[in-house]
């Protein structure tokens, strides 16, 4: 996540970055959000938001542009290929 919340901060005019705590408890779920991101990404807890995007667990990524899923994956990646997925997203979107 450390790599989400720093390339967030070069896309905050074409994008809204929220990470979903899974299965926490909201104190544990905050303690470690302050840990991990900075005010480039906003987070929360609701357990919904898998089952809607069909994500079977965790670390994976949804991109949504103009309210359509335009790309999306299980398990990390870096800060180039995270870029390149945004700068096509942004592409399609425009």
């Amino acid at each position: 996540m450390p790599v989400v919340d720093e390339v967030a901060g070069d896309y905050q005019d074409d994008f809204e970055f929220l990470a979903i705590a899974w299965k926490s408890e909201p104190d544990r779920a905050a303690t470690r959000a302050a840990e991990l991101f900075s005010d480039n990404l906003q987070w929360g807890i609701d357990e919904s938001v898998f089952s809607l995007y069909g994500i079977p667990g965790q670390p994976a990524s949804v991109i949504v542009a103009d309210g359509v899923i335009v790309d999306a994956w299980f398990g990390a990646i870096g800060g180039d290929e995270l870029r390149s997925r945004l700068d096509i997203a942004l592409a399609s979107s425009s």
